[in-house]
């Protein structure tokens, strides 16, 4: 198979589809590769790397949509790109449908086969292909959290580990899952005095075995979501359902419920958020403020450490990927893991999650 790999061009998105070690793979077995000329430039990954491993460069991101059989992707496609799927290819990255009917519609128009990397699934009933992103944006929301706790970020001040004789920041994460196992383990060894909120009693009790009493576990209720908000210096967001949107646990009447200057991290934006105050925000421009509060709702956090990101990414993607070269879209009747990664086919949407939050 022809397997394509177009530059990002989601703003301050510096991860790339295929790494180089990822795109000898596919060549070893057979399949020719070709990458768009500075595709790989942010993790190092110059031309003539592709090249010595068997890919060829093409000049254009047109070029690679215009031939490639697959197109493997990081980010969701932008308008520009999705115009230039077409009938038959399949499309291999994140998507992120549920809070994106352009997308959505733009990709059943297009007659593509798009497999997210978002649903599919694993035999422990796990997400292997979001896991290794929800690990780094679980860490760098809290990078965040202390950032935007900072006078200078405007912020309420305060040192998220505090010192001996001040107390630390009071961090609460809500969800339980990877984002927020990888937060409170960040928050945990930074000194912050941290609360996990999920509505999983099992979860719950292996968190406790985990964190062997540093951290607080409570069961998820209105109740303790509003008085966790009101000691909190800062919030983390890290629900998920998978394919759906995220469900909305802070609204806005709460925020008045919180300190001035306290801080919201949104790693759910990908999703639609799980505040109801989030908006998806850029590297560039990453903070807003609503109701005195900060709020950090950045829409592609790992891309800002694209040489972990990539190749995370890319020791979780390759096994599914090489399915699909070797036998396209087929690969999704012998392996229901990865059929449950198929999103859109033959111009509709056919996973239920998706279609659900998007009343299709």
């Amino acid at each position: 198979m022809h397997v394509g790999v177009p530059r990002e061009i989601k703003a301050r998105e510096y991860r790339v589809g295929l790494t180089p070690a990822a795109a000898r793979e596919y060549v070893e077995a057979g399949h020719r590769v070709t990458v768009e000329t500075g595709a790989g430039a942010a993790i190092g990954a110059d031309d003539q790397t592709y090249i010595d491993i068997g890919a060829r460069i093409a000049d254009t991101a047109a070029e690679i949509f215009a031939t490639a059989e697959m197109i493997v992707k990081v980010k969701e496609p932008q308008p520009v790109e999705y115009a230039q799927l077409r009938d038959g290819q399949i499309l291999f990255t994140y998507l992120h449908l549920a809070p994106d009917p352009e997308q959505t519609k733009g990709l059943m128009e297009s007659g593509c086969s798009a497999i997210a990397y978002e649903t599919i699934t694993d035999a422990r009933g796990g997400l292997p292909l979001l896991a290794p992103m929800s690990e780094v944006a679980g860490r760098l929301s809290i990078e965040a959290a202390a950032r935007g706790l900072s006078m200078i970020s405007g912020g309420r001040g305060t040192l998220l580990g505090g010192v001996p004789g001040v107390n630390p920041a009071r961090v609460v994460v809500l969800g339980g899952g990877v984002v927020g196992t990888n937060a409170a383990r960040m928050a945990v060894g930074l000194g912050a005095e941290v609360v996990i909120i999920d509505r999983s009693l099992p979860r719950l009790r292996q968190l406790d075995d985990m964190f062997q009493g540093r951290v607080r576990m409570l069961y998820s209720t209105q109740d303790a979501i509003e008085r966790e908000l009101a000691l909190a210096d800062a919030v983390i967001g890290a629900v998920l359902i998978p394919g759906a949107s995220a469900p909305k646990l802070v609204t806005r009447d709460m925020l008045s419920l919180m300190q001035p200057r306290a801080v919201l991290v949104d790693v759910a934006i990908d999703q639609g958020g799980c505040f109801e105050t989030s908006r998806a925000t850029t590297h560039d421009d990453p903070v807003y403020e609503v109701d005195n509060i900060l709020h950090y709702c950045v829409a592609n956090m790992p891309g800002s450490v694209p040489l972990t990101s990539s190749e995370a990414l890319n020791n979780a993607t390759l096994p599914f990927g090489l399915a699909l070269a070797a036998q396209g879209v087929a690969a999704c009747d012998a392996d229901p893991h990865l059929r449950a990664g198929l999103n859109v086919h033959q111009g509709k949407v056919v996973n239920d999650a998706v279609a659900s939050s998007l009343k299709l």
